[in-house]
């Protein structure tokens, strides 16, 4: 570990040789020494401390926490972290705020989340791999059990006195004097006031869950209904009756499908995805992609079959946007679907004190960022070393590359799937931390499994963790 000193304000007297309240780097108080004593040299000190790194924490969502989380209990090496938080709460996307658009302060809602969403994945490995949620919880739960779930990790790890609510970032710049960086990260809070502070890291926390993926279909201005994308969703009812056309059936499309189609909604589920073919509700219907809305209003469709709707529903994802951040300076190239050159998909090889937690797609998030966090904070630290900035730019390329000529198109390449479970193993290895147990991988790919099967009925089931390797499934 590398530790900076700093010996502050020290005088020095002609006398009878005393450390008074100083501590030894070992933490056990220092005693004088008969030999120097005989000097007749007083040392008095007022302020001696370990210049401990400062880091920066941007959003205080379920990834932000753990990043507090684990900087807190690292107390040797790095101060209390500074926690940005925009909006008044804990939870990030899993806060759920009825409103959408705009806050009072003209700042776009950041949530996603609707009042009926349920987790898709069971709480056995959803959980950070140190704090279980409540054992006697159904295992698939719904979003404010994860609210609830992350108010009590903030409150058991004392996070929230690290936490300006309020707060935006708008804009992190690295200052790099001979070797060294370091971060001027400017803040301003709800009255206005900015603020301008330097850090020794940042992490970026900020989630991928707020910025609409909204794609280009030409002609949709002419369509005469409502057209909104999943972000501003929150609930079915006022699309009772209605035509729906849903574009998109990955796991928030097929949802929220489900969810018009028990109301009374018509929904058309146009994807370009494999036919599902598993059975869904009365009232939704596949069809191809849209391509086109026609002057009159009509939708067209891949096929060439053109349909007419009340509602176009967009389930298309989100974008990347950091507006705090200059990818330009960064050596960084930041798009819609894609953040790249990152180190491990976490720092850019340029400026390896920039961390991005929880970038990846199509993950067991909450041990995802664990494992994430710990690494980070392993390289800050010195227990990890990292390569060359020439070497890890090219492991990045060669690694986008074998994606690529696997088929993978360039707006999936943060999508990990089964690459996770190596990814996590990798990063535990380095920092020396417990990896992932085997049961975490294997219920995981069970549930899985379970989803494309029986999407209706999948969260009916619970689960148990018997051992690091074994589940069962309970009544």
């Amino acid at each position: 570990m590398r530790l900076r000193v700093k010996l502050l304000t020290c005088s020095v007297f002609l006398n009878s040789f005393y450390l008074h309240g100083v501590e030894s780097l070992s933490g056990s108080e220092s005693r004088p020494d008969p030999l120097i004593n005989r000097c007749s040299v007083h040392v008095t000190c007022s302020d001696y401390r370990m210049a401990l790194q400062r880091v920066a924490v941007i959003g205080a969502g379920a990834a932000g926490l753990c990043a507090a989380r684990h900087i807190l209990s690292r107390p040797n090496s790095f101060a209390r972290p500074v926690v940005f938080e925009l909006t008044d709460n804990i939870g990030g996307t899993w806060c759920y705020d009825e409103r959408v658009g705009n806050y009072d302060n003209g700042r776009p809602v950041h949530s996603s989340m609707y009042r009926d969403l349920r987790t898709n994945l069971p709480k056995e490995v959803m959980m950070f791999p140190d704090f279980p949620f409540d054992p006697q919880l159904s295992s698939f739960l719904p979003h404010q059990e994860v609210q609830r779930y992350l108010e009590r990790y903030c409150h058991s790890h004392n996070i929230r006195p690290h936490i300006r609510f309020n707060t935006a970032v708008e804009n992190v710049r690295p200052v790099v004097e001979e070797e060294t960086t370091t971060w001027e990260v400017t803040s301003c809070d709800s009255s206005g006031g900015q603020k301008t502070e330097t850090f020794d890291s940042v992490f970026v926390c900020s989630g991928h869950y707020s910025d609409p993926h909204i794609p280009d279909i030409p002609g949709v201005e002419n369509f005469k209904g409502e057209v909104l994308h999943s972000h501003s969703y929150r609930y079915a009812e006022p699309f009772s009756g209605q035509s729906v056309v849903v574009l998109g059936a990955k796991a928030s499309g097929l949802d929220i499908s489900i969810e018009l189609a028990k109301v009374g909604a018509q929904v058309t589920l146009s994807h370009g995805r494999p036919r599902l073919t598993f059975p869904l509700p009365s009232g939704i219907q596949q069809s191809s992609p849209v391509v086109a809305v026609q002057d009159d209003g009509s939708v067209r469709f891949q096929d060439g079959s053109v349909g007419r709707a009340d509602v176009l529903m967009f389930c298309t994802g989100y974008n990347f946007r950091y507006t705090f951040l200059d990818a330009d300076q960064l050596s960084l190239e930041i798009q819609d679907h894609m953040v790249s050159p990152l180190y491990r998909f976490l720092t850019p090889p340029a400026f390896p004190s920039l961390f991005f937690i929880g970038i990846c797609k199509i993950i067991c998030p909450f041990p995802n960022f664990d494992c994430q966090v710990q690494f980070a904070l392993a390289v800050l630290d010195g227990s990890v070393s990292l390569p060359s900035r020439a070497e890890m730019e090219d492991e990045v390329r060669r690694e986008l590359q074998e994606k690529v000529e696997r088929g993978v198109q360039r707006r999936h390449l943060l999508i990990m799937e089964k690459d996770q479970w190596e990814y996590c193993r990798t990063l535990a290895h380095a920092a020396g931390f417990p990896p992932l147990p085997p049961v975490v991988r294997s219920l995981y790919e069970e549930v899985w499994r379970q989803r494309q099967i029986h999407p209706q009925s999948y969260r009916s089931l619970n689960y148990r963790l018997i051992s690091d390797t074994q589940w069962e499934l309970i009544d």
